[in-house]
């Protein structure tokens, strides 16, 4: 039983300095987020009074229009620039979207599981006894395995599933090796787990169309200028501290025409710049992990600060 935080404080000042390949200081890169939403179901939508409906035509179809139109623009786009993302995919798109399948195979897109589906907002979600949540998520990367021919390295938890105390655990058991759960740095750092060994990577709910549009009312010039000024700030202070940037991004929220525009600009300006690492979370795992992860956790346990965990 776990009695005390996941992680300890570490200020990243502190730190040995962290170096991307080449000498690169910052690396970059995109979270898609490809999901399915069962029908009848309330989540995420454009109109909440239409969300206790059944069948809701106003919010599926909203929905629906990012893997139907919306996932395809982006692709295009990320054809055009050489951009891998990392697709932060729902294990049932693997069943009711085989052909999204088929073509991120043939673009040797990056695989991170989120879960099943995305149907539940998470403050309403069940907690998952340990076998049950131990279940679901050799399930979620079973079917991600056999349909993509990967195994997932790593996770995103769904809205319908809360992390428990024991999710970290039971990943690592599994064989995942990194989780985008705890957006609380700039670069990854190891987690606590009594069964192998795990760390968080970088991700953002700052730089993410979802909550940007959908809570805060952003516009897309307004977004665009976000990702921009993120990247800028980050590229300098990376020069005297390496750091990751990512963009979270959904095809049905910045995949819509008037948003896009921006998106594409914002990417666009990005491509232009130099010494930065283009690249996905599995990678920038895979590198912390094969480089500075002993390192980090030897340092911890000299300073004293571990004492159960690791």
């Amino acid at each position: 039983m776990r009695i005390d935080h996941f992680y300890e404080y570490w200020p990243i000042i502190d730190r040995p300095d962290v170096e991307w390949p080449g000498g690169k200081r910052l690396a970059v890169y995109i979270g898609l987020n490809i999901e399915h939403y069962e029908t009848g179901k309330p989540s995420v939508g454009i109109l909440d009074k239409a969300a206790g409906r059944d069948p809701d035509p106003i919010n599926e179809g909203w929905r629906d229009y990012g893997n139907r139109v919306g996932l395809w623009r982006i692709t295009e786009l990320f054809d055009r620039f050489g951009i891998r993302p990392s697709v932060l995919l729902n294990s049932d798109v693997c069943k009711y979207y085989p052909r999204i399948i088929e073509e991120g195979v043939r673009r040797n897109w990056s695989w991170v599981a989120h879960g099943r589906n995305n149907v539940m907002p998470g403050s309403k979600a069940p907690q998952l006894r340990m076998e049950e949540e131990r279940h679901y998520i050799h399930d979620v990367l079973a079917t991600i395995q056999a349909a993509t021919g990967k195994a997932c390295k790593g996770w995103l938890s769904p809205l319908g599933l809360n992390q428990t105390y024991d999710t970290i655990d039971l990943l690592a058991e599994e064989g995942v090796t990194y989780v985008l759960d705890w957006s609380a740095d700039d670069q990854p750092f190891p987690l606590k787990t009594f069964h192998g060994e795990i760390i968080s990577v970088p991700y953002s709910l700052e730089i993410n169309d979802l909550s940007l549009f959908l809570n805060r009312g952003v516009t897309g010039p307004e977004f665009g200028q976000m990702i921009t000024d993120q990247f800028d700030v980050l590229q300098r202070d990376a020069r005297r501290i390496s750091r990751v940037m990512a963009i979270g991004i959904n095809p049905f929220i910045i995949g819509q025409p008037y948003r896009f525009k921006y998106f594409e600009q914002a990417l666009t300006y990005l491509s232009r710049q130099k010494d930065v690492w283009f690249t996905t979370s599995d990678e920038i795992s895979a590198w912390y992990m094969l480089n500075y992860y002993h390192t980090h956790v030897q340092k911890l346990r000299e300073a004293e600060m571990v004492q159960r965990f690791y």
